[in-house]
């Protein structure tokens, strides 16, 4: 049985405990989230590996986005498997067009059984209204391109004002 903590990524403690069997699927964990959460569980979702610092890694998608069809995906990824101890983390993504981000933790792997799981243990904090908005930084720098082709990179390409296009 596993004791795993979900935190939806804004200013508020908005907090979830949720007891699962080690036997269950990502797939019926991202029922059970979405359902603690208030969400109806139909937006597409996906889990990320991520490592100690919650950088995030390999996406784990609802469904087989695979071209072949033997991709990894949340019905045939396992608990037991993906997040065997505790301290395993995930980060989990709701909705893509509102991007509800989650950190889902491990907190406690015991050899007990209960009846009626999955079940919510522990709720904190009220869902907002709107997702928090999110803020992405890119780096803005030429010099992996000018490490690469040299200083003089953007002077080897014509600007688009001069070519004539009726030509081709």
């Amino acid at each position: 049985m596993y004791k795993i903590r979900v935190i939806l990524d804004t200013k508020e403690d908005i907090i979830r405990t949720i007891l699962v069997d080690d036997h269950l699927n990502l797939e019926t964990l991202h029922f059970t989230i979405a359902k603690s959460f208030d969400f109806g569980g139909s937006e597409m979702a996906s889990f990320y590996r991520t490592d100690d610092e919650w950088n995030e890694g390999e996406e784990i998608p609802l469904f087989n986005m695979s071209e072949a069809g033997e991709g990894i995906y949340m019905k045939n990824c396992f608990i037991k498997n993906t997040i065997p101890t505790s301290g395993d983390k995930l980060i989990y993504v709701y909705d893509f067009l509102k991007m509800w981000t989650f950190y889902v933790e491990v907190i406690e792997v015991s050899a007990g059984t209960q009846d009626n799981l999955p079940k919510t243990i522990l709720s904190v904090g009220q869902i907002p209204t709107e997702a928090p908005e999110k803020e992405f930084i890119a780096k803005q720098s030429n010099e992996d391109f000018e490490d690469d082709y040299g200083s003089d990179f953007n002077d080897n390409f014509e600007s688009l004002d001069d070519v004539d296009f009726d030509q081709y």
